[in-house]
């Protein structure tokens, strides 16, 4: 499927993104070893989240989805009979090693084609540290051969931050004998340290992140906020159209939120509203006012903002100035290498930059519609369609199916807003 672009008129709207992706899979994992009947709504129903639920279901966890309802019940996992299928889902493949690590079978999980690239030693020496077994191809790459068992605490500084290992570790610590503590090098999202506090566990914030093992966890009832990583592209596509959006009821947790911060350096005009907390998770209300942009330097707290990268280098190719994407080499291990994926496609629109080994120099201005390969990568894909639609001429985005990966409404809801600035053709 290709998305087929063109330069979108200013417009103005109100919307809502479906549920964190994040927090999605976190509360299904969670849900699924709690006492009872936990319910989640607005729950993502995107590939990666799918993904998750499948692996869960032949893990022996009960559930039932309707429409965007999800209600599981808790209780003993079971040995798979099959191999666990984790998709493109990272999150899916290392959250869910933490937790089959204390569990006394064997578990296989492998991937697609990009998952099995990605690695996993990451996850792989510390949960063996805790006292599982763990095989891995080259010792590095998925499939991954799980025997767990009992484990013990350990303290473990995490080399790179990432929310990712540092939630594996931290739901093996669950079932682990004594406490569990990770040191991070800077802060990643905390989606799974709130989560556990909400529903029991002992966690503890001092200089490292700690769980005490043996807790019980009670049933989680929320309804889970609006994706923020999915919120950016529409807050990029109003900023570049110079229209005006509000997007309601979007989670702000501020392990999440340093895209917003690097758009005020930028000079974008947005605001939030209605601040709250619900489910020890903050959310709000987005206000996006379109205007022009400054170029600026990207190179603190990247993991705050890891997934919201790629389009902030598509506003830094339209802002005034050089935009200049620091400290990202962590872009080059995601679904595909999205740095090169960026300059390739920068370069056709007519961008002027710098690839580097850990990031972009972006010289910003006018860019041109231009043919772009997606290399399979969702979050790619929709960077440029929204570039697109603030181009000249015709941007036609290939292999665009991967939307649904982590957002298969990205297409109706944009084009709720530009109309036929944007088509879908096979």
């Amino acid at each position: 499927m290709r998305l087929v672009c063109r330069r979108a008129r200013e417009f103005e709207g109100e919307i809502w993104i479906p549920g964190d992706k994040s927090i999605s899979h976190r509360g299904a994992m969670l849900g699924s070893i709690a006492e009872g009947e936990s319910e989640l709504d607005n729950f993502n129903i995107c590939k990666d989240c799918s993904s998750t639920l499948r692996c869960l279901r032949l893990l022996g966890v009960e559930w039932e989805l309707e429409g965007r309802r999800l209600r599981i019940r808790g209780g003993s996992l079971k040995e798979p009979q099959n191999i666990l299928n984790a998709g493109n889902s990272g999150t899916t493949m290392r959250l869910l090693s933490g937790i089959l690590s204390a569990h006394p079978f064997l578990s296989i999980l492998t991937g697609d084609s990009s998952l099995r690239r990605r690695p996993m030693d990451r996850i792989k020496q510390p949960l063996e540290m805790m006292g599982a077994k763990i095989f891995a191809r080259a010792s590095r790459y998925p499939p991954l051969a799980i025997l767990g068992g009992k484990l013990r605490g350990i303290e473990y500084p995490l080399p790179v931050a990432s929310a990712q290992v540092k939630s594996a570790i931290l739901l093996a610590g669950l079932f682990a004998e004594g406490k569990t503590t990770v040191f991070e090098p800077s802060p990643s999202r905390d989606h799974t340290e709130r989560m556990l506090s909400y529903v029991g566990a002992k966690i503890e914030r001092k200089e490292g992140i700690s769980i005490e093992g043996g807790g019980r966890l009670s049933p989680l009832k929320m309804r889970i906020p609006g994706d923020f990583s999915s919120s950016a592209f529409f807050i990029a596509l109003a900023l570049l159209t110079r229209s005006h959006l509000i997007i309601k009821d979007v989670g702000l947790n501020p392990t999440r939120t340093g895209f917003l911060n690097v758009l005020r350096d930028m000079g974008a005009k947005v605001e939030i509203r209605n601040l709250r907390e619900e489910a020890n998770e903050p959310v709000g209300d987005i206000v996006v006012m379109g205007g022009e942009l400054e170029g600026t330097k990207i190179e603190k707290d990247i993991p705050l903002m890891i997934d919201e990268l790629p389009i902030l280098a598509i506003l830094g190719a339209r802002a005034k100035g050089m935009t200049e994407l620091r400290n990202a080499e962590e872009l080059r291990y995601k679904e595909t290498d999205r740095i090169r994926a960026l300059a390739i496609g920068l370069r056709k629109m007519g961008v002027e930059l710098e690839e580097r080994k850990d990031g972009l120099l972006i010289k910003g201005g006018d860019t041109k519609g231009a043919v772009i390969n997606s290399f399979g990568d969702h979050r790619i894909a929709m960077a440029f369609a929204v570039l697109g639609l603030a181009s000249k001429g015709e941007t036609v985005v290939r292999n665009a199916q991967c939307v649904a990966i982590s957002f298969p409404e990205f297409f109706s809801l944009i084009k709720s807003l530009v109309g036929e600035a944007i088509s879908q053709s096979s």
